[in-house]
Order: structure tokens, then sequence, then C-alpha cells
């Protein structure tokens, strides 16, 4: 694989390509696994920019930059990364049954997402199902048109999608909004002074990042940050659901604490972790955590120098930008589930790649942020959607899937994965994947339940 994608990943947030980067890519090409779309390119050039913002930001404490190793099959790996995790020698995660594809009365097809408990309920209760099966909701869907059903789910805050063609779906008002996008982008909020990286010995050392995310793409991105240095802190509330396995893959080197937003208290301690924060990443659909006081503007008036990472479904403009999404949706009215099956029966594909790249982005958006607070100054905001990673996915092209394997050997696996003990007993996951010559990444601390730490900053 060329290097040229991973710095063309890294121009869009205005990083050029510097005489002493150091790139090594290995693993061959795709196919990896079964699928048309070419993952592990995108994987692997996702995990060389992260890799050379690490390196930007050793460079930064130390004048030297560091040596940057990807491999291409393992960065595939990463993509599906929570069906490596063990506990105690079981596989923790689990999709709800309810999930899937379903046909519609006028021959389309409509995929739909119950893992969170109200949206299996909103489900049901929209669709019309008499009972809580498969066949019952089955049943309900098969008396929709597909247009009408995906506007009910839609209307009713639950979350589906209507498989689309890669054709219908660039058509699309919304496909035609997110193809104007970038990948990812980032802008200037404030005005600050510059402000140096804290004294320590790993890239990321004593920088702060809130964590408000929650599913994969958001807490990936915390998780790499962690893997380089940074305190990260996970803030979720108990009132929201939450996927607790999904913690055993993207919650190692993090502490986890409890806040409700709602309260009164709950918002000024945000407010005090905030003052004292470098990163804040938030995964809400945008205008959520906006009308509860922390819009991007307004942490950069508390915390001038902060840079503030945006995650969401649908991107930040065009007519879906407000809907809910997750990246099994996102596949599907995209047109790559279309792709990697047929429109008549289409197929996820054997990796949730949009939320991981995404996840990726998310965290080299926060280091190219941070190296641009030490260099330039400025409070900076970084932007990425799932279905901004699709489009780009997309446009890499596609292979014949037969040539893909279902799994990794076991040798070529078993190097990837990595043990730790701690308060979920002992997980088997995989390690990081971005090889760095002088500062390793690792995981400082186990993942840990939700609630487990208090709300503030260790140091």
């Amino acid at each position: 694989m060329s290097d040229a994608l991973v710095h063309d990943v890294l121009g869009q947030l205005g990083r050029t390509k510097r005489g002493d980067d150091s790139l090594t890519l290995t693993g061959g090409s795709d196919p990896v696994f079964p699928t048309p779309w070419r993952i592990g390119l995108a994987g692997s050039a996702a995990l060389g920019a992260v890799g050379l913002a690490v390196s930007d930001l050793w460079r930064l404490r130390t004048g030297k930059p560091q040596g940057v190793g990807i491999d291409l099959r393992a960065a595939a790996a990463s993509l599906r990364s929570n069906t490596y995790v063990r506990r105690n020698g079981e596989k923790p995660v689990s999709w709800d049954p309810l999930a899937g594809h379903y046909p519609t009365r006028d021959g389309r097809t409509m995929f739909l997402h119950t893992n969170h408990p109200h949206h299996r309920v909103g489900a049901l209760s929209i669709s019309g199902a008499k009972a809580e099966t498969r066949e019952a909701l089955a049943d309900a869907v098969a008396k929709w048109d597909g247009l009408a059903i995906e506007e009910a789910i839609a209307a009713g805050n639950c979350v589906g999608g209507l498989v689309r063609s890669r054709d219908e779906w660039n058509a699309h008002p919304h496909g035609i909004a997110v193809a104007r996008l970038p990948l990812i982008d980032m802008v200037k909020i404030g005005e600050a002074p510059t402000r140096p990286l804290p004294k320590g010995d790993r890239p990321l050392s004593g920088v702060r990042a809130l964590d408000l995310t929650r599913v994969l793409a958001g807490p990936t991105s915390g998780r790499v940050l962690a893997e380089n240095g940074a305190e990260v802190l996970h803030i979720a509330a108990q009132h929201l659901p939450y996927q607790t396995e999904i913690l055993m893959d993207t919650g190692h080197g993090k502490r986890c604490a409890w806040l409700d937003l709602r309260e009164p208290a709950g918002v000024e301690t945000l407010n005090g972790l905030v003052r004292q924060a470098d990163v804040f990443t938030q995964g809400y659909r945008p205008g959520t955590l906006a009308a509860r006081g922390f819009s991007p503007e307004r942490l950069a008036e508390l915390r001038p120098g902060i840079v503030c990472v945006s995650i969401c479904a649908y991107g930040h403009e065009g007519p879906w930008a407000s809907r809910r999404g997750f990246d099994s949706i996102v596949q599907n009215v995209t047109g790559l589930s279309a792709t990697q099956g047929t429109l008549e029966k289409p197929r996820n594909m054997p990796v949730q790649a949009n939320d991981y790249v995404a996840g990726y982005l998310a965290a080299l958006g926060a280091m190219v942020g941070l190296a641009r607070r030490t260099e330039q100054g400025g409070s900076w905001l970084v932007r990425v959607s799932l279905v901004q990673v699709a489009h780009w996915i997309a446009s890499l092209g596609t292979v014949d899937a037969s040539k893909g394997a279902a799994e990794l050997s076991d040798d070529e696996l078993a190097s990837l994965i990595t043990e730790s003990v701690g308060p979920f007993g002992r997980l088997n996951h995989l390690r990081p994947i971005v090889q760095l010559s002088e500062t390793p990444a690792f995981y400082a601390r186990p993942a840990e339940p939700l609630g487990s730490s208090p709300a503030r900053w260790s140091s």
C-alpha cells in the first residue's frame, strides 16, 4: 500500500508530508476478510495517519520524530475489535435477536437496530408488531412501504434505515449533502495563546481528555488517546442506555465516571472538569450537548485552547444531520450493504469499519488539534461522522470479495491479542495496532465498568 492515502487523510487537517516522516506499511492488500470494500486499506490509512500524528507530538516534546509501522491485516482486524474480546474465556458481546433486515410491502428491505431497550420497544410499537418476536416484527414491517416505515422510525426517535443502492444513495438529498463534505475537518472556534504539551515521557503524557461518547466510534477515539499516555475520563449517565460489554473493547486505559447533566450539580461538575481539560470528545447528535450548555464555542470560553471533537452518524450538514444512526444503519442506507450482498439480499460487512475508522479519525483530529495549539494557539473543533467515513470507503473502490478469508489464522490472531486483568476479570483483547519505535503504545490501566471512578481528574 502506498503511503499517499495516509498523507491525503492528514492533508485534510492541513498537515503536510514531512521529510523525516518514517512510515512502514506491511501486510499486503485487500481483501483480508470476505468483503468487496477495501477495509484493510481504509483502516491502515486511518491508523497510519494516527501514528504520524503521535510522532508529531513526540517531535514537539523531544525534537525528534519516531518510526511508525502499520500492518494492513492487523488494521483490518481492528475494525472488528469487539468480536475478539473474551471475558474469562467467554465472548461477552451479542446482538439483540430482533436487529436485522426486514422485507417491506413494496419489495424493499428495512434494517432495524434494536440493541438499546428503548429502540427495541420503539421498533415494535411503531411497526405494530403483535408480539416481541422476530416473526411478529417481520409480519408488521411487511405491511409497510419502505420509505414510510423509515420515516416513521426516525420520527419516533428510533433507529433504522432503508437499504439503498449506491446510485440511489448518491441521488438522495442527504447523500448529495455529504458528498460535499471532506472526510474530516477542523475549524478554529476561539483565540488562545500557544500552550506547550505537559511534561511527561509519553506522547500524550499529562493531556486530559473528556470522553462523552457511547457505543464504538467515540469510545474508540478515547482508547487511542489513552494508549498513547493521555488521562481519559469517560463520562456516562445512569439514565441513558449503554452496552456495558463494549467497554471490554473500548475502555482500556480509561477511568469511568457518572454525571447527570439534567441536574445542576452535574453541570457544575462538568464545567469544572472542562476548565482543566485539553480534549473534549462528544458523540451525541448535533446540538444535544449544546442544549445543556456545552457547545464547542462555550467550551472554548470555559477552557481557551481546548480541542473539541464531535462524532455523529450523519454529519453536520444535510436533511438527516439530526437523525439517529449507528454503523449498521449507515452501511445500509449508503449502499455498502447492498454491494456486500445484493439490493434484494443485503448483507452487512464483516467489520464495523464506519465506527472504528471514525474513532481513529477522531483521535487523529484531537492530536492534530493539540499540535496546532502548541504551535499556533487557538481553540479547535474537529468534526467526523460515520456517513462521511462510508462515503470515503466507497471512494476507495472494490475488490474480489471471494479472495478474503473468514478469519485470520490462529497464529496471526494470537500475535495481536493481549491480556489484562481488572474489574471485569481476565480480558483477552486486541493490543494497540500502531507500532511506534520510541514510545510503544500500551494501556496503563485495565478497563473498568461505568461509574467505577469519581468525576475528577486524578492528578
